[in-house]
C-alpha cells in the first residue's frame, strides 16, 4: 500500500529535519553546553614537607600517623648536646671579647691621665726655663761689667741648656702619650670588630640549637610520617607531611573545548566518588595558565614525523563552599566529579 502523497510529503520532511539536526548537533562546539564536566578531577592541599635544618639523632618524637596538630607545635627534637658546647664556647668567646674592649677601655682612660701628667711636667719645664733664661741674662749682664764671675754665668748657660733638654724630653714624652691613645682606641676598634663577630658566631651557635626543635610549620594533619627515635636525620630530608584538611581544593583537567565559557566564580556541583549520595557546592576559582603537557620534561609538541592531534587538558582550580559538613571528610587524592554550571 504507497502512501498519500501529503503523508510522504510529510515523512520526508520529518527525516531531513532529524538529519539537519542530528548534523547540527553532532557538529556544534562542545563548550556551548549550559554545564561542563569530568571526571578527571582530584582534591588537593597545599600541604608543606617537614625536614630538619641540622642533622643529627632523633631523641624524641611527640606525634603520631594521622594526627592533627597546630602551627607551632613541637613534633620532635634532636639531640642537642653537641650544639649546646658550641653555644657555651661561643658565649665565652663573646665574654672574652667583652672583657678585653673594657680593658682597652680603662687603658684609654688610664693614658689620658698620663697625657695630663706629661702637661703637668710640660708646663713645669716651661717655668724652670723662664727663669733660667732670666738668670742667664742676669748673669751675663753682670759679668759684662765685671760685677760678676765667669763661673757664675757659666752656670747659668749650663743650667739654661739643661732646662731646654728637660722641654724637650717631656715635650717628646708628651707626643708619645697622645700617639698611644690614638694605638689604643684602634685596638679598642679591632676589638669591638672581635665581639661583633664572637657574638655573630654565638647568635648562628643559639640558632642551630633552636634547629633541634622540629615544630609545625602550619596547621594540618601529620601523614607520611618516618620518624624515629634514634634514628640519624640529615639536614634537608623530608621527615614529614602536614596536609591542611581545611583548605582543601579540587584540581579539574577539562578539554580544552569545554573551557571557552568556562569563568572564575561560576558555581559548581560537586560528587565524591567516596561519599555516594553526598553533593558539595564550589565554584571555580582560577584557570591554570598551560596544560599540563607543557610543564612535562619532554615537550610532546614537535615539528617531525607524523603528527597527530590531541585535545590538551588544562587545570582549573575550584574551591569548596564552606559549611558543608560532608566537606570534612574529603582527604587529598579523592576522585570527584565537578559539573560546572556555565549559565550562573
Amino acid at each position: 500500500m504507497t502512501l498519500p502523497k501529503t503523508a510522504t510529503i510529510i515523512s520526508a520532511a520529518l527525516l531531513l529535519a532529524v538529519a539537519i539536526g542530528s548534523v547540527l548537533y553532532l557538529n556544534r562546539a562542545e563548550s556551548s553546553g549550559s554545564t561542563q564536566s569530568t571526571d578527571d578531577a582530584y582534591v588537593q592541599a597545599d600541604f608543606t614537607t617537614v625536614a630538619p635544618q641540622v642533622s643529627g639523632t632523633v631523641d624524641r618524637v611527640l606525634i603520631e600517623d594521622n594526627q592533627p596538630v597546630r602551627e607551632g607545635d613541637l613534633l620532635a627534637t634532636i639531640d642537642d648536646r653537641d650544639f649546646v658546647v658550641v653555644v657555651t664556647a661561643a658565649k665565652a668567646q663573646v665574654a672574652s671579647a667583652q672583657a678585653g674592649i673594657a680593658s682597652l677601655e680603662a687603658r684609654v682612660v688610664q693614658q689620658e691621665t698620663t697625657i695630663r701628667q706629661a702637661r703637668a711636667a710640660v708646663a713645669a719645664d716651661e717655668a724652670a726655663l723662664e727663669l733660667a733664661r732670666a738668670n742667664h741674662a742676669r748673669y751675663r749682664n753682670l759679668a759684662n761689667d765685671g760685677s760678676g764671675t765667669v763661673q757664675a754665668l757659666q752656670q747659668a748657660e749650663a743650667q739654661l741648656s739643661i732646662q731646654l733638654a728637660s722641654r724637650e724630653k717631656d715635650l717628646a714624652g708628651l707626643e708619645v702619650a697622645r700617639q698611644q691613645v690614638d694605638i689604643l682606641r684602634a685596638d679598642l676598634g679591632k676589638a669591638r670588630a672581635a665581639l661583633a663577630h664572637a657574638q655573630a658566631a654565638q647568635a648562628a651557635a643559639e640558632l642551630k640549637l633552636s634547629y633541634t626543635r622540629i615544630t609545625a610549620p602550619i596547621g594540618g594533619t601529620i601523614g607520611q610520617k618516618s620518624l624515629r627515635v634514634g634514628a640519624f636525620v640529615n639536614a634537608g630530608k623530608p621527615l614529614l607531611a602536614i596536609v591542611p584538611l581545611d583548605a582543601v581544593y579540587i584540581t579539574a583537567n577539562f578539554r580544552e573545548t569545554q573551557l571557552a565559557r568556562v569563568q572564575a566564580g561560576q558555581a559548581v556541583d560537586i560528587e565524591v566518588d567516596a561519599l555516594p549520595g553526598a553533593a558539595l557546592k564550589g565554584a571555580v576559582e582560577s584557570l591554570g595558565p598551560a596544560s599540563g603537557a607543557s610543564y612535562s620534561a619532554v615537550a610532546p609538541h614537535n615539528a617531525t614525523g607524523n603528527f597527530t592531534k590531541i585535545v590538551q587538558r588544562l587545570p582549573v582550580r575550584i574551591r569548596i563552599d564552606p559549611g558543608q559538613p560532608a566537606a570534612a571528610k574529603l582527604r587529598v587524592g579523592m576522585s570527584v566529579t565537578p559539573k560546572i554550571r556555565i549559565g550562573e
